[in-house]
């Protein structure tokens, strides 16, 4: 185990545990302030999943490169280093957050950071990264897109038309599935005529790989090297990341459809736990390390419910404000 992890810089390692555990407390300070009535609407936690948006986003180029994802966007948004004051403002309805508090836990944005959402409608976001590669391809820029979303999007009549055009224009976009096994409250497998998610890609006449989505290293590594295919071959990739969900669907699912047993089964596969381990072994990391870390990001994310919990609310006149018509 300390053999394969002393390829990887200690300092990009260092930096994707601190990011899976400020995740995971803030997912955690996060329900724990739905339960209290100060967040409303949709929450949908990411608790488990940290290694995908993590490991993926850790393995591309944000000054060029672009990341759009759907309504569990929490992480992805911390990942790519949006402010944990300014995403828990924006799910708390305040004028400080990332939308201005108008669009709360589903639709986390900052542009200046190539972070393009967070979107509420299950595969609406699909053809969008389609474009957004198309702008890349157009300009003849180096960027690739990482397009997130999860394994019940996968059968929306969006996704398959989107990958063939992609596939047809040749578009610099990785299509990222994050099957996290259940479509709200439906195992795929129940679902999908094709349970190996990733081969559909055949469909579309592109690559299609599936990887570990509980192991951090697992997917840096295969995103860094497909982004590497994409950005020289013009060509698309549709990546299946197998991970699990420790909480239910949103913060509304009481998670009934699946036993204790499978939940215990999954959490002694916890990303963070998996690297932690990896790290320590190589002598990267101890105990009291992991705490000071652990504390730190529990720091930030108490930190952050007191400033939304101080931010203002949005002023009224703001309703008629960033609208078209």
């Amino acid at each position: 185990m300390a053999d394969g992890i002393k390829k990887y810089d200690s300092a990009l390692l260092c930096k994707m545990l601190e990011q899976m555990v400020l995740i995971r407390r803030f997912e955690e300070k996060a329900a724990q302030s739905y339960g209290l009535k100060k967040i409303g609407g949709f929450c949908h936690l990411y608790i488990g999943q940290e290694a995908v948006a993590v490991g993926a986003i850790a393995a591309i180029d944000l000054t060029k490169d672009y990341v759009i994802t759907a309504y569990r966007d929490h992480g992805h948004a911390l990942a790519v280093g949006m402010d944990a004051n300014v995403i828990m403002a924006e799910l708390y309805g305040r004028i400080e957050g990332c939308s201005r508090g108008k669009g709360g836990s589903m639709h986390l944005f900052d542009a200046d950071k190539h972070f393009y959402g967070g979107h509420g409608i299950v595969g609406a976001h699909i053809p969008l990264a389609a474009g957004m590669a198309m702008k890349i391809k157009y300009r003849e820029e180096d960027g690739v897109v990482l397009c997130f979303f999860g394994d019940g999007a996968i059968h929306q009549g969006s996704f398959h038309e989107t990958l063939n055009m992609a596939s047809v224009w040749k578009l610099p976009v990785i299509y990222i599935c994050e099957n996290n096994q259940y479509g709200m409250g439906t195992d795929f497998r129940r679902v999908s005529s094709q349970p190996q998610l990733y081969k559909m890609a055949d469909s579309y006449n592109m690559p299609g790989i599936e990887v570990d989505g509980m192991d951090v290293l697992a997917m840096y590594d295969c995103i860094k090297e497909t982004a590497e295919q994409v950005r020289d071959d013009n060509v698309p990739v549709l990546i299946e990341a197998k991970t699990y969900r420790y909480q239910g669907h949103s913060m509304s699912d009481p998670g009934t459809y699946r036993t204790k047993d499978e939940v215990a089964s999954y959490k002694e596969n916890d990303p963070i736990v998996i690297l932690n381990n990896k790290m320590a072994a190589a002598g990267l990391i101890d105990d009291k390390q992991y705490k000071e870390l652990d504390d730190k990001c529990k720091k930030i994310a108490a930190d952050s419910a007191e400033f939304a919990e101080k931010s203002q609310q949005p002023d009224i006149k703001t309703m008629y404000e960033d609208i078209f018509a």
